[in-house]
C-alpha cells in the first residue's frame, strides 16, 4: 500500500510543479470550501477521537491539542487564507548573472517534490500541511497519530473533494489510513518517491524518524525552551511573560518548559511567581533555593532534577532555577535546550545582544514570551512545523521551506573550450 501511494503521490507532483499561483490559489479556496461544507462530519469524527482519548486517560494538554474547537476549526480556514495571500515563491529567479563564456546563469526556486510528514495528535495540522505543500507545488503523504485517525479521515476527504473540483489529482494530497506503526517505517524507506520527511511531535517520534529514514529528514518540534530573568526586571512583568509562555497553550512547543532566575532577583520574585503559578495549578519543580523559599512559605513543591531541566513537558509542568547570572543561564541553556525557543527578560542591552549572540537556538527573543514562535506570528501563514536543525531550513517553516533550487541557463550556441 505505501510504495502505492507513494508512487502515486510522485506522479501527481509532475502536475503540481507547473501550476501557476492563480491555479494554486483557486486549489486552496476549493480546499476552504470544501472543509466548510463538511464542517459537521470533522466535528463529528473529532469527538469519536477526543471521547476515547478521554477513555485511554490522556491528560488536559493533549487533549486540547487533539480537538477540534470551533475557534481550532475558524483557525484552519483563517490559515488557508493567509496562505492564499503569500507570494507564491515557486518560479521566482532569486539572481542572475552572465559568466565569461556569455552564458545566463539564473537560481530559480523549485519545488521539493514529495513530501512525506509524520505528525502526532493536532488534526488542524492536517490542513495545514496540505495547503503549504500545495501552495509550493509540492505532494504530500501524510501519516498522522492513531488518537486523531477519525479527525484526519474527515479532514482528508475533504481535502480531496477541493482537488477534485479543481481538476487536479486526489493523489497529490495521500493518507496512509492505518494506525499499524510498520506502516511509518515503510514510508520511511520510499527513496525512489520521497524527497524528503518532516516528522512533528514528541521526542519519541522525532528519534524513530530520525533512526530509521532513508529519506533525507527535517528535523523539527521538541521544544524545551527556557526564560531567563536578568537582575533588575521588573517582577509583574516577569510574572506576565512565564504564566503566558507556560499556561496559554503547555502542550505547544513553543511553551516554556524552565525557568532561570538570576540570584538576586529571588527575594523580589520567587514567592510571587509560586504563588501566581500555584493559582494556575502549575506543578513546580526547583531548584534547592525554590524549595527553600516554598517551604518557608508552605507552598508545595517539587526537588528538581537533572531529568527535569531535560524534559519538554507539554503539560501544566514547570522547572526552576536560580542561577548566578547570564553567564550561568547561558551555559544551562546550552546544555539541556533542544534549540527551540529562548527568552532573556532584561533591561541591560549589553545583556539582551549577549544572549542574542549566544544562545544557539532557532528563535531567541529579549522581553518577549516564547509563545511567538509559530509561522503565522512571523507571518509565514500556516507553518509545517519549527525546525530546530541547521540545513535548508531553521524555525518556523513556512513557504519557502518547502523550496529548492535549480540553476537555469541561457546560452547561444557556446561550447566548453
Amino acid at each position: 500500500m505505501i510504495k502505492h501511494l507513494s508512487k502515486e503521490a510522485k506522479e501527481a507532483s509532475v502536475k503540481l510543479r507547473t501550476l501557476d499561483e492563480l491555479q494554486k490559489n483557486t486549489l486552496l479556496e476549493n480546499i476552504s470550501h470544501a472543509l466548510s461544507f463538511h464542517k459537521e462530519a470533522i466535528i463529528k469524527a473529532n469527538q469519536l477521537d477526543l471521547a476515547e482519548a478521554k477513555a485511554n486517560g490522556t491528560k488536559t494538554a493533549m487533549l486540547d491539542r487533539l480537538a477540534i474547537s470551533d475557534k481550532v476549526f475558524k483557525g484552519m480556514l483563517s490559515g488557508i487564507e493567509d496562505t492564499k495571500a503569500l507570494k507564491d515563491p515557486i518560479g521566482r529567479v532569486d539572481k542572475m548573472w552572465l559568466n565569461e563564456n556569455g552564458l545566463q546563469i539564473g537560481v530559480k526556486r523549485v519545488p521539493l517534490g514529495v513530501i512525506g510528514i509524520i505528525y502526532e495528535s493536532r488534526p488542524n495540522v492536517t490542513v495545514d500541511a496540505a495547503v503549504l505543500c500545495l501552495k509550493t507545488g509540492n505532494a504530500v503523504i501524510l501519516k498522522g497519530g492513531s488518537d486523531a485517525i477519525n479527525s484526519n479521515r474527515a479532514i482528508i476527504k475533504a481535502i480531496k473533494e477541493g482537488l477534485k473540483n479543481t481538476g487536479l489529482p486526489e493523489t497529490a494530497v495521500q493518507f496512509v489510513d492505518t494506525t499499524d506503526r510498520s506502516a511509518t517505517k515503510e514510508l520511511l524507506e520510499q527513496t525512489n518517491y520521497l524527497d524528503c520527511v518532516i516528522p512533528r511531535g514528541g521526542a519519541g517520534l522525532i528519534q524513530f524518524v530520525l533512526e530509521n529514514s532513508r529519506v533525507p529528514v527535517i528535523e523539527t518540534g521538541t521544544g524545551n525552551c527556557h526564560i531567563y530573568v536578568d537582575k533588575g526586571y521588573q517582577v509583574a512583568s516577569a510574572i506576565e511573560i512565564i504564566l503566558n509562555a507556560k499556561i496559554q497553550k503547555p502542550g505547544a512547543c513553543n511553551a516554556v518548559e524552565t525557568v532561570l532566575i538570576h540570584k538576586d532577583e529571588v527575594t523580589t520574585l520567587a514567592l510571587p511567581l509560586l504563588q501566581a503559578l500555584k493559582d494556575k495549578q502549575v506543578e513546580v519543580h526547583g531548584c534547592g533555593t525554590m524549595c527553600r523559599i516554598a517551604d518557608e512559605n508552605n507552598l508545595a513543591i517539587i526537588q528538581a532534577t537533572e531529568e527535569d531541566y531535560l524534559t519538554e513537558y507539554l503539560d501544566y509542568t514547570l522547572a526552576i532555577k536560580v542561577v548566578d547570572g547570564i553567564e550561568e543561564a547561558m551555559s544551562h541553556i546550552e546544555t539541556y535546550s533542544t534549540h527551540h525557543s529562548e527568552s532573556i527578560l532584561t533591561h541591560d542591552y549589553t545583556n539582551a545582544t549577549h544572549f542574542l549572540n549566544t544562545v544557539d537556538s532557532a528563535a531567541v527573543y529579549v522581553n518577549a514570551s516564547t509563545r511567538f514562535t509559530d509561522g503565522a506570528c512571523f507571518g509565514f501563514g500556516a507553518e509545517i512545523g519549527i525546525s530546530t536543525q541547521k540545513l535548508h531550513a531553521r524555525g518556523p517553516m513556512g513557504l519557502e521551506a518547502l523550496t529548492t533550487i535549480k540553476y537555469i541557463v541561457y546560452g547561444e550556441g557556446q561550447t566548453r573550450p
